[in-house]
């Protein structure tokens, strides 16, 4: 959808790699929450539960959430870490013991224990006004009525086949008694999993943390070499948190704080506020030189630094001042690229839902879930249905470094909401999807509009390129001379055949009393209003 513009209330929604009739699905669900007197915050976790059910492959209650919440009433904006904790059985020691040398990404010992049901349950108490069994409810319906498979969808499930066959639980659930994926315009059904949503919404989040369910994902975990166990997950609670910031041309951008990767996007706006961008192409050379070199500086300190804070000294004030930036700045040469041994992340397009709604009252969420990868760890609880995160592959296995792998500890995360800010109040709600890759995408569309003055749904469209470890790896909306300069700066140059990331937003103009919401075209998404 274009540019979309609204008076009252509005949703934009999508995901890495699914169907455009599962989102819309999900948005018309959340506009009828809306349209019954619910808010911002109950639409969001409604649309949310409902694509992990319809989207099994991108997010559910097996993996962790992270949010924004603006409250209009308060005038506060809440910033919420729902992400889960590695079982207090596992450390480096122990992990060696069992001859890894790293973190997999279909280990058991990748299973984080979930926090998005607590996260959900703590935002609809705190800040919504329906129950948890109330937004479960279109969730449970599909999963149990069935829902029409969309070829995105199906094109995405095939490709995880490989990895779904190697778990009892996956081939149970996942995969037909083929061994195959399911085909678009098949009806899927989630038996098991609507058993296990109805327990939820009966019991409450404490049957999946002390009850039935736990005792049941523990049993599924240790039977596969974990070393889970029930205190992991009845002692886990979703952490709120101090959003961090950093002024960007009069927009103050805000983060949630580590142990997620934000402070990697404040870090490229720092180092990139130094120079002027008036005049530069918005898809050249000059451009993406400029920020590739930032990006590179700043996953360096990302990788550095960035951990559990509750294990390890992360020292953001010294991280965000103007002395560090300028430090950092100084190592960008404006026509060559820096050695190709500086330490950048290797990007997957890891498997993630984002969406943003405003209401009518003027309340703001920004709420992103996600499994990690598609379906996680590719591991399936055989008796729940719940398709598990492999989060824990984000943890170092070095002795020493700040986020390596110990009891108890949050590792590093690559989902960020985002919210940015103009005279202390929410100005543009938005996130962009893609693992490693999401700090550069929401620095470039921030600057979309902030430097180039684009409208929200042109930010969202506009040629994108990634400096991975490799290469500057470019979208084909970048033109072959933009990417021979590139070269010529010292730049390795490459196509990717799949977009860089995806995102939504909802841009909110105080003055006119207006919304104004795009969705990205790299992958099915919605934006809608009414």
């Amino acid at each position: 959808m274009r540019d979309l513009h609204s008076p009252g209330r509005s949703v934009a929604q999508g995901t890495r790699g699914a169907a455009a009739t599962s989102h819309q699905t999900a948005t018309y669900v959340a506009l009828e929450v809306l349209r019954t007197g619910g808010n911002a915050v109950d639409a969001a976790v409604t649309a949310c539960a409902l694509q992990g059910v319809i989207e099994p492959h991108n997010t559910g209650i097996g993996g962790d959430c992270f949010a924004f919440v603006w409250r209009n009433d308060t005038n506060r904006l809440h910033a919420l870490n729902g992400s889960g904790r590695a079982p207090q059985g596992l450390d480096l020691d122990r992990l060696r013991a069992t001859g890894a040398t790293e973190i997999g990404l279909e280990s058991v010992h990748s299973v984080t224990i979930p926090g998005a049901v607590d996260a959900w349950d703590r935002l609809l108490r705190e800040h919504g006004t329906r129950t948890l069994a109330d937004v479960l409810a279109p969730a449970i319906d599909y999963a149990e009525r069935g829902f029409v498979l969309a070829e995105r969808t199906a094109a995405d499930w095939r490709a995880q086949e490989g990895r779904l066959a190697l778990d009892e639980g996956a081939r149970q659930h996942l995969l037909t008694a083929s061994g195959k994926a399911p085909s678009a315009g098949e009806i899927i059904r989630f038996p098991a999993l609507a058993r296990t949503l109805r327990l939820i919404a009966a019991e409450g989040r404490d049957a999946f943390y002390r009850g039935a369910i736990a005792r049941t994902l523990v049993e599924t975990l240790k039977g596969l070499g974990g070393f889970h166990d029930l205190g992991d997950f009845a002692g886990h609670a979703m952490s709120e948190v101090t959003p961090i910031s950093t002024k960007y041309r009069g927009v103050e951008c805000m983060q949630i704080p580590p142990s997620g990767q934000g402070l990697t996007t404040l870090l490229m706006l720092n180092i990139l506020a130094g120079f002027d961008h008036a005049g530069l192409d918005p898809i050249g050379a000059e451009r993406f030189h400029l920020q590739s070199e930032a990006s590179r500086l700043a996953y360096h300190v990302r990788d550095a630094y960035i951990a559990d804070p509750e294990f390890a000294d992360v020292p953001v004030d010294e991280l965000m001042t103007e002395r560090f930036a300028a430090r950092l700045r100084d190592r960008v040469d404006p026509r060559r690229a820096a050695p190709r041994d500086l330490a950048v992340p290797t990007v997957h397009h890891q498997d993630t839902v984002y969406l943003t709604v405003v209401d009518g009252q003027g309340n703001v969420c920004s709420l992103i879930n996600s499994l990690f990868h598609a379906f996680g760890s590719a591991k399936c609880c055989p008796k729940t249905g719940i398709a598990l995160q492999n989060r824990g592959a984000g943890f170092r296995a070095v002795p020493g470094h700040p986020n390596v792998v110990a009891p108890g500890k949050r590792p590093l995360h690559t989902i960020i909401p985002g919210m940015a800010m103009k005279d202390g109040k929410p100005w543009l709600s938005f996130g962009v999807m893609g693992g490693a890759y999401q700090p550069v995408g929401q620095v470039h569309v921030l600057q979309n509009l902030v430097d180039f003055g684009m409208d929200v749904q042109g930010a969202l469209d506009a040629a994108r390129g990634f400096r991975s470890t490799e290469a500057f790896e470019a979208e084909r909306g970048v033109s072959d001379a933009v990417l021979i300069d590139l070269a010529q700066r010292g730049h390795p140059i490459r196509r990717v055949d799949v977009p860089w990331g995806g995102g939504q937003a909802i841009l909110i103009d105080p003055d006119r009393g207006s919304l104004s919401a795009g969705s990205d075209p790299r992958k099915d998404g919605c934006a809608l209003a009414f």
